[in-house]
């Protein structure tokens, strides 16, 4: 299982019902996406924080970790903004305005990944994919998705297992072991995929498998308070972003 996915299903909203956190998860992303960079994205950023590491109980190492890499994207998508190729001032110069568009594409898109986390971190794909069905995505689609979702883990064990077992017999020694290694991993890991996947339509299939999976899915429903509270406080941010930019703009002593 990966951190995310563990951090999700021991979360302390585990059992809310997934458009609890996505009326608060997703608002947040689309108020950091349509608000002024400046103060808006900041604000947006400073409450996933609070919400993520206060009442989601989510642990700041792995939120670290699994933030690092959507922010890794958010760094080098924001930094080509800096230069311009061609131009008077030769084939390559820093571009005019470029400092302020990439500081404001990186507030805007850092602020919108950590929404996508506060859901991310609070909702296991298993409690989600099951409920898209009632809301209009066809069956077989969330079939597909949620035995993709439960295939990858066991591909991932057992890509893991076979690493153990070619470093146990020294089979990272060498750079030209390493290769060898990396080649038999990934004809393993080819192999076994196919296998489980022939073992599981069989099984579907002596199981009277008729075009539907059918799970069992955690009775949740939907807090009206919680859901009201979400709301209170995207409508908090966005109100305060925009006193903040009068206040900016007017100045203090205007």
């Amino acid at each position: 299982m990966l951190p995310i996915d563990a951090v999700a299903h021991s979360s302390r909203w585990r059992h809310r019902h997934p458009v609890d956190k996505a009326v608060l998860g997703l608002g947040l992303t689309l108020l950091a996406i349509s608000l002024p960079p400046w103060p808006g994205a900041v604000l947006v950023l400073l409450t996933a924080l609070a919400v993520l590491l206060g009442p989601a109980g989510v642990p700041g190492r792995r939120l670290w970790r699994a933030y690092r890499v959507p922010l890794g994207f958010c760094v080098t998508g924001s930094a080509t903004l800096l230069l311009q190729v061609g131009g008077p001032e030769g084939f390559l110069s820093l571009a005019d305005g470029g400092p302020r568009r990439a500081g404001e594409l990186l507030l805007r898109t850092s602020a919108a990944s950590l929404g996508v986390l506060v859901f991310a971190f609070t909702t296991p794909m298993s409690d989600l994919l099951p409920r898209l069905v009632r809301a209009g995505v066809p069956a077989p689609v969330v079939d597909v998705a949620l035995v993709t979702y439960r295939m990858s883990f066991l591909l991932l064990d057992s890509v893991r297992r076979i690493r153990e077992a070619q470093a146990a017999r020294l089979g990272h020694t060498t750079r030209a072991a390493a290769w060898r290694s990396l080649a038999g991993l990934g004809a393993t890991a080819f192999v076994r995929a196919f296998d489980r996947a022939a073992r599981l339509q069989a099984g579907l299939a002596g199981r009277g498998y008729d075009g539907t999976l059918r799970v069992l899915v955690p009775e949740a429903g939907v807090s009206v308070r919680f859901t009201a509270g979400s709301a209170v406080l995207l409508g908090c941010v966005a109100a305060l972003t925009f006193v903040l930019k009068a206040f900016v703009l007017k100045g203090p002593l205007s």
